[in-house]
Parts: structure tokens; C-alpha cells; sequence
């Protein structure tokens, strides 16, 4: 039996993370949705399908078929599943039979053999929607109880859950737990439950809290003098916690990420900078995105009611009481910026100026307070290459290509907020 993750017609609703990226590929936890599923098929083979312009790219950094079926038995998995410890409680993998399983209204696996998969083959050509599935005559329909992601907010709302699943699956049975540097004056809480891997330096002064959840520190990680990191949480390979940052409990920090002044409950993607004071929380970060110093957003609204968000264009109430800022891939944000709580900044912008932004930023937008318009494409890309240069990481032209799309796809919401193109 071959694995499909698949993209559905609802992916828009995750905007602007999954401009560049499909939805599997989304951060929860302490690993990717897609990571989460596969996990659960260690033998099987698998393969991917998105959106056309993210197929090349895709293909090029899995090495695995994408939007191609390469059995003629098939396990189709909703790439916005969250496919944790349950999950193959509510799929059995042994019902050979064909079969769709929905939760509520949303489609979130289906197996397909014989007529049924020739019948549903020509669908791999597009998005996939719920439909294409329930359209297939005679075929049956289970009704499980399995987790879905329909909105960025979901991410951040079940991440704590998953930290802790994730490093028990992931991280909890390594036995060397301290392979780094660690100085004397470092004090650890439950030892027990943190790792630190190879390479790492932890300075004087540094405290590492774990009795609230664990802590895995990747290789190669810096941690200076006075820093605070309470579990759970995760900080990627090469990347900085600053002195007397405050990392609170649920941060997840991507690859050569730099962290500094107060972080919480946030999810940081590779590549991304946050070394100044100020407070991020409740947040989604995308990369190549640097926060500039004393950035600050609130993620708690004065009179502690549901904080509305924005998705594409129509506030939708959120039934979260903590929520920052979502900020896309290669935006810059100025000194001193302050973020209402729900804001949405789109893919490549530049966000300056005083007072607090609008909280719905369409993508390259150049500006953000008071009168804004669109960041030339151009300037946009010569800036994200300097960026990545500085990283030694040269930006591809199956990633330029993406960047251009992205540009094109986003021209409706710049419209939208009266944006010259």
C-alpha cells in the first residue's frame, strides 16, 4: 500500500505560511504535519501532492513522486491531519476494502483500489476537494474522530500537546542526554527531561527548566550568560538564545534562528531572527523573517474576550483568548513595532512606521502604519538573496520561481486593501 498526502481546496485558509510551502509541511509540535503521518507508516512507501507550482521544488527536496500514484493500492491522507497518538485508532490500515473516512465534514483519509482508484486518478491534476472523493458511487463512509488543521490558530492551539508527544516518540529514549559544553553555573531542573546535543555551548548563569515539559537543545546551539528556557521546548541546530533572553514554555525555534527579550507559546521558523528585547507570543513565524528591536505584540485582548483574526479579508473570531501576531516567510519588521492581537502580515513585507500596523497585511506590502503600498518585486528579491547570502544559502531558481508565483497569487488581497498592484 502506497501513502498519499494530499493537499485539499482549504489550504487558503492557512495563509501566508503555505504560500511556499504545502500544508503537511506546517510546524506543530515539535515536527512538521507531514512528519506526524509518516511516522505512523515506517514501511510503507509514499508519496506527496500540492499545488502545481510547488511540485518541482517539492520533488527536488523529497526525492520522493509527487502528484503521481505509483501503486494501485492507495492511502490517501489529508495533509491538514494532525495525526497524533490516536490516529491509527480511528484508520485501519488493515480494511483492504475501499473506504472514505470523514470527520464531520472534512474528508480526512480515504483508501482507494481497482476502478475506484482509476476513477479518482484524474484528480491528482488539481487541488483535491471532498467532493472528488464522495462522488465515487457505492463506496463507503466512515464517520472517525480525527484531528484536522484548518486555520493557523489550530497550530498554535494544539502545540503544546504535541511538544510533549513528539519528544516522546522523537527524543525521549536517547541516552546520551548532555553532549554539549555546559559551564559551570548552568542549573538544569529535571535533568531528566532535557537533551542537549552535540556542539552546543550553554554559558554561566543559564537556567533550564524542565519541570513543566521537556527540553531539546539541537547541535551546535549558543546559549549565552542568563539566559531562561522553560519546557516544554525546542531550539534548532546553530541557532542563538541571547543573554537574559526569556524563552517561556511552548517556543519551538527552527535551524540558525536567534532568540532574544521575552518569547512565548510561539512557533519560530528556520532562518529567522528575534535576538532584541521585546515580547512575541502565541505567535507563528514564518522564515528569513528578522524582528526588529523591541518588536512587541500583544496576544491577550483587554477585556480577555476571543481575539478575531483575519483570513482572506473576513474577520473570523477565533475561540482563542491568547493569540499574537502570524507573520509570512522573508518579511521585515522595523524597531520598535507594535502588533495588535490577531495581526496577519503576509509573505516578503516591510513593516515600518509609527503606531500599531493595520492587523491584516497583505503579502509584499511596504509599509504597515498609516499610508501603504506595494513592495517592488524586485527589491524584494535582490533583498531576500542578500539575506540568505549572509547565511551561505543561495536561493534557487525553483525558489525564485516560487517567490515570483507567490507575488502573482497575493495581487487580489493587495487590491483588496487598495494597493496600486
Amino acid at each position: 500500500m502506497q501513502v498519499c498526502i494530499y493537499e485539499d481546496i482549504h489550504y487558503e485558509n492557512l495563509e501566508p505560511l503555505i504560500f511556499v510551502r504545502p500544508v503537511y509541511d506546517l510546524i506543530c509540535g515539535m515536527s512538521t504535519l507531514k512528519d506526524k503521518i509518516l511516522r505512523h507508516f515506517p514501511q510503507n512507501k509514499f508519496s506527496l501532492h500540492t499545488r502545481t507550482y510547488l511540485a518541482g521544488y517539492l520533488k527536488l527536496v523529497n526525492k520522493v513522486p509527487v502528484n503521481e500514484i505509483i501503486d494501485n493500492d492507495v492511502l490517501f491522507i489529508n495533509g491538514r491531519v494532525l495525526a497524533d497518538s490516536n490516529f491509527l485508532n480511528e484508520i485501519d490500515i488493515n480494511h483492504k476494502e475501499p473506504i472514505i473516512y470523514k470527520n464531520k465534514d472534512t474528508i480526512v483519509a480515504a483508501r482507494l483500489n481497482g476502478e475506484y482508484l482509476n476513477k479518482f486518478l484524474p484528480k491528482l491534476n488539481d487541488l483535491i476537494s471532498d467532493q472528488d472523493f464522495l462522488g465515487i458511487n457505492n463506496i463507503k463512509v466512515e464517520n472517525v474522530d480525527v484531528k484536522t488543521i484548518n486555520y493557523i490558530w489550530d497550530l498554535i492551539h494544539y502545540h503544546h500537546d504535541m511538544m510533549i508527544e513528539d519528544y516522546q516518540v522523537l527524543f525521549s529514549k536517547i541516552e546520551n542526554r548532555f553532549d554539549g559544553k555546559i559551564f559551570d553555573g548552568v542549573h538544569i531542573v529535571e535533568k531528566e527531561n532535557v537533551l542537549i546535543k552535540s556542539g552546543t555551548i550553554i554559558k554561566p548563569g543559564v537556567v533550564l527548566d524542565a519541570s513543566k515539559g521537556p527540553i531539546v537543545i539541537e547541535n551546535n546551539v549558543q546559549i549565552f550568560p542568563n539566559a531562561v528556557i522553560e519546557g516544554p521546548a525546542f531550539i534548532g541546530e546553530n541557532s542563538q538564545i541571547k543573554a537574559q533572553a526569556y524563552i517561556y514554555d511552548n517556543v519551538y525555534a527552527g535551524k540558525v534562528c536567534k532568540l532574544g527579550g521575552e518569547v512565548e507559546y510561539s512557533i519560530f521558523y528556520p532562518y529567522t531572527n528575534k535576538q532584541h528585547a521585546g515580547f512575541i507570543g502565541h505567535a507563528y513565524i514564518g522564515s528569513w523573517v528578522n524582528l526588529g528591536a523591541d518588536t512587541n505584540c500583544s496576544d491577550l485582548k483587554n477585556n480577555y474576550g476571543f481575539v478575531r483574526m483575519y483570513v482572506n479579508g473576513e474577520a473570523i473570531v477565533t475561540n482563542q483568548q491568547f493569540l499574537g501576531v502570524v507573520i509570512g516567510d522573508h518579511t521585515k519588521v522595523a524597531i520598535n513595532t507594535m502588533f495588535n492581537t490577531g495581526t496577519v502580515v503576509g509573505f516578503s513585507s516591510n513593516i515600518f512606521g509609527a503606531g500599531f500596523p493595520s492587523k491584516s497585511l497583505p503579502s509584499f506590502t511596504w509599509g504597515g502604519c498609516g499610508t501603504s503600498t506595494t513592495y517592488d518585486l524586485e527589491r524584494a528579491i535582490e533583498t531576500a538573496k542578500r539575506v540568505m547570502a549572509r547565511r551561505n544559502y543561495i536561493m534557487s531558481e525553483e525558489e525564485e520561481n516560487i517567490f515570483r508565483k507567490t507575488f502573482d497569487i497575493t495581487k487580489k488581497a493587495r487590491k483588496r486593501n487598495g494597493y496600486p498592484y
